[in-house]
This record gives structure tokens, sequence and C-alpha cells, in this order.
């Protein structure tokens, strides 16, 4: 049964060193605001260089690859190159290329999983046993070999620790709050929620593109699956917001006054933000 410590040292940030550039090749992609141009699943992005590394890593935003610097494979990435196919890369053995790719898609909802566990952990106590299980045995899965783990029913796997999250949502946030408000699955793109009061509330799956939260009161909200692109969270109060996702923050926009939570870093951009 894992421990707290077990999970602690549960891999879940991605090593561009450790990986073959997967995200740079095995999802597609269409021209838009979060991306220059059209990409093909399957095909390297041009900016991929020889040693698996992004050309223009450090300029991604000022060239249009917003959805890129925002992605966050949670550690998917080197699992799969050095796990699941035990260090050989695509392009010294090319016919591994189309089973590691969709492999790669398949490790990445495991880890998402593995990480919200992880959080669900520590907020969640009295459900410790079953989401150390749950934990356990999500990462017994992302050890399976490529047949396996292609043949795995994820989303099953899914649903069945979804429930436990919630459940550890709700018990999380009735800690916060008498009737928490329920904008689950809301659609909030766009909307006015200047220092609006949403304590524990739920936006689990929320889509809150370009909402206006400044200054909201964000305090344990249930954050999991929220589409934040744009959203303007200066001055927010984030601070023991559920499942958020470094990624999430990455897309969103904020200053140095957004409180966040402890282990979530605040991301360069908002430091220049006027």
């Amino acid at each position: 049964m894992a421990t707290g410590d077990d999970v602690r040292r549960t891999d879940l940030r991605a090593d561009c060193e450790r990986c073959f550039g997967l995200c740079c090749v095995a999802p597609a992609f269409s021209a838009s605001a979060d991306f220059a141009i059209d990409k093909r699943a399957g095909l390297p992005c041009p900016n991929l260089g020889p040693d698996f590394r992004c050309g223009i890593h450090g300029t991604l935003r000022q060239r249009g690859f917003a959805g890129c610097a925002a992605f966050d494979c949670l550690g998917a990435g080197q699992k799969v190159a050095r796990v699941t196919f035990g260090g050989r890369d695509w392009r010294q053995a090319p016919e591994t290329a189309p089973r590691m790719f969709a492999a790669f898609a398949v490790m990445r909802q495991l880890h998402e999983l593995l990480w919200y566990l992880t959080e669900a952990l520590a907020v969640a106590r009295p459900l410790h046993g079953e989401l150390s299980a749950a934990l356990d045995a999500t990462e017994r899965l992302t050890r399976l070999d490529a047949e396996a783990l292609l043949a795995l029913d994820v989303r099953a796997h899914g649903r069945d620790v979804d429930g436990l999250l919630t459940r550890a949502s709700s018990l999380a946030r009735g800690a916060g709050r008498r009737r928490p408000v329920d904008r689950g699955g809301a659609d909030l793109v766009g909307a006015h929620l200047r220092r609006a009061d949403l304590r524990a509330a739920s936006l689990r799956g929320a889509l809150l593109l370009g909402a206006d939260l400044r200054g909201a009161d964000l305090r344990l909200a249930d954050l999991r699956g929220a589409d934040c692109r744009g959203a303007d969270l200066c001055g927010a109060d984030l601070r023991g917001a559920l499942f958020l996702l470094q990624s999430q923050l990455d897309s969103a926009r904020g200053d140095a006054t957004t409180r966040l939570p402890p282990a979530r870093a605040r991301p360069a951009p908002w430091l220049a933000h006027p």
C-alpha cells in the first residue's frame, strides 16, 4: 500500500532530458491562437532538433506556440521512453514509432490520474486507504509493456478513479463552505466574475476561457479539468485550490498579486504583467 512518502517519490514532473520529444511528435495540432502551424499526429514539429529538444523553447509564446508553452506531460514522456520502450528512440528504431506515440497518449492520462490521486491524499484523509489503493493500481498500469498498455481501457479505469476524486473533492470543499457553488461543466467563456466569491466552488470541467476572474476568491475551488486558457487571474486567491495543474496556470493570465498554492510556480509571463 502506498504511503505519503511513496507518493511524494512518484515522478510526475516532465524531464525532457530523458524523453524523445514525444510531445513534439505524437499529438496533432491546428493553426490557432495556441499553435502557429498545422501539424499531423506522428509528424515531428519542424522546431524539434536532432537532440529531441525544442529549438525555440525560450521563445515559444512569442513565436505563436502558447499551447506548447503550457503543455505538461506530467512525466509521461520519460516513462514511455525509458520504461515502456527501454530507452529505444523512434528515430533509431522507427518500427516502434506508432506504438510509442499511441502509448504516450495513454500514459499521459494515467499520469494525470496519478497526479490527482496524489493531490487528493493531502486533502481527504478519511479516504486515505481507498486513495492509496487507487494510486498503487494506477502506478502498476504505468509499468505495463507496450502491448498491454495499448490494450488498456484507460477510460474505464479513469471513471473508477473519477468517482473517488469526486468524493475527495466533496470532503475537502465541505470543510470550507456549507453550501459550495456548483458550476461544474459550466460555459463561463468570457464571463465577468471579477471579485466573485467562488470559495469551495466546483468548477470541474468548466470553460473559463478568457473569463475575468480578477480578485476572485477561489480558495478550495475544484478546478479539475477546467479550461483556463486566457482567464485573467490577476489578484485572484487560489490558495488551497483543488486539482489545479501547473499547465492551467501557464495557460492563464495573472500577476505578482495572484495568490497561489505553495506547490505551484508563478509563470514567468505573470511577472511582466502590466
